[in-house]
């Protein structure tokens, strides 16, 4: 463990809230520079998430990936080939600077996640197939293999703990879908138990989009301009994630189908702020960290977001617990004021997993034309 007279006091009080800090950025120049270290000393980082964007933009931006893309190159190495080689260590790396979090927490933290292809978010098979493939090629236990929260990832997230697998469910927008991703989180579970799996090693996080659902919602609000329409303007967000964690409380804190499971050695799956960025500058920048305080969740932060809480976020104990009630009269006022909630979380399914597609072809495209040039020269 880092010692924590280092660590900033904002950012470990959080931590002592019950909130796992986790970084939202991976690049090849953090883990050489010993940046990822320094971070974990310092800004109590437990945990790194990565996402097709994230490698999108390390890929393709310095020379810290030049040497290797060289000599993949000359061995004859395909554009998903090298991508793969590159993505992989990387993460292998960062699960071995945060070993000593892994075994700290008794694997709860120190945990590094990495996507499936998000070409195949709609293919169960084929993801099922690539996040075993994932799995073996980082071989870190603790790592986590990020599949999205499609109607064809539902069933792939059972399988793939059902194999043993720890999973980070990615793309989550609603509520109704969070509770189906809860459903075949327990699901695999309870496969992996009839298989004879340890279940006290399988770990999962859910993690709920949070910035995304504001922007979208905002936008409705300031196009129907009324004064009850404007004054709902950035409750969306945070409303659905503390109505997510309430979902969380009623299944993991006495539900009779997963006191089975837990009695058999199962991990909760954690709820995990994600997308905490805040887009709206007429909105605080911690907005989405001090306001989303709970025990037993994680927020991964850009770490533009993680220096603002370390500099004047203030963390006031737990602000989600017994929020419910107000939160769903959010929802209940946004129905009234004209907001299709089911249509925007559909629309913003299908644009995340259509971003994350665009930022992977951006990326093979980009080390297509790098793997040319190392042949030519």
């Amino acid at each position: 463990m880092t010692d924590t007279a280092t660590q900033n006091a904002n950012l470990a009080a959080l931590s002592a809230a019950g909130v796992s800090v986790w970084l939202d950025d991976l690049s090849r120049t953090r883990l050489e520079t010993g940046n990822l270290a320094e971070l974990i000393a310092t800004r109590s980082v437990v945990g790194v998430t990565t996402n097709p964007t994230i490698f999108q933009g390390a890929l393709t931006k310095g020379e810290a990936y030049d040497a290797q893309l060289r000599e993949l190159a000359k061995n004859g190495a395909d554009v998903d080939e090298t991508v793969r080689a590159l993505t992989t260590d990387d993460v292998r790396a960062a699960c071995e600077v945060l070993a000593p979090q892994a075994e700290a927490s008794d694997g709860v933290d120190g945990r590094v996640s990495i996507e499936v292809d998000p070409r195949l978010a709609h293919e169960t098979d084929a993801t099922v197939a690539q996040a075993i493939e994932l799995w073996k090629l980082v071989d870190r236990d603790n790592l986590l293999i990020k599949i999205p929260a499609t109607m064809a990832g539902l069933p792939a997230i059972t399988r793939v703990i059902a194999e043993g697998i720890s999973v980070n469910v990615t793309l989550i927008f609603s509520v109704e879908r969070y509770e189906a991703v809860i459903d075949a989180y327990l699901a695999g579970l309870e496969a992996a138990k009839s298989a004879g799996h340890d279940l006290s090693k399988i770990h999962s996080v859910a993690s709920f989009f949070v910035s995304r659902v504001d922007s979208e919602i905002d936008g409705q609000l300031e196009k129907i301009g009324s004064d009850a329409a404007l004054a709902l303007r950035g409750k969306a967000g945070l409303a659905n994630a503390r109505l997510a964690y309430a979902s969380y409380q009623q299944v993991f804190e006495g539900g009779s189908r997963w006191e089975a499971l837990a009695a058999a050695g199962a991990r909760v799956q954690r709820p995990l702020w994600a997308s905490t960025g805040v887009k709206n500058p007429d909105y605080s920048d911690t907005l989405y960290v001090t306001e989303l305080v709970a025990p037993h969740t994680v927020n991964t932060m850009p770490e533009k977001t993680m220096e603002a809480v370390a500099d004047h976020g203030v963390v006031s104990g737990d602000t989600i617990s017994g929020t419910a009630a107000a939160s769903q009269a959010v929802f209940d006022q946004l129905a009234a004021v004209g907001i299709d909630i089911p249509a925007v979380f559909d629309k913003l399914e299908t644009e995340g997993v259509d971003k994350f597609e665009v930022s992977w072809n951006e990326l093979l495209d980009a080390i297509s034309e790098q793997l040319t040039a190392a042949r030519e020269s």
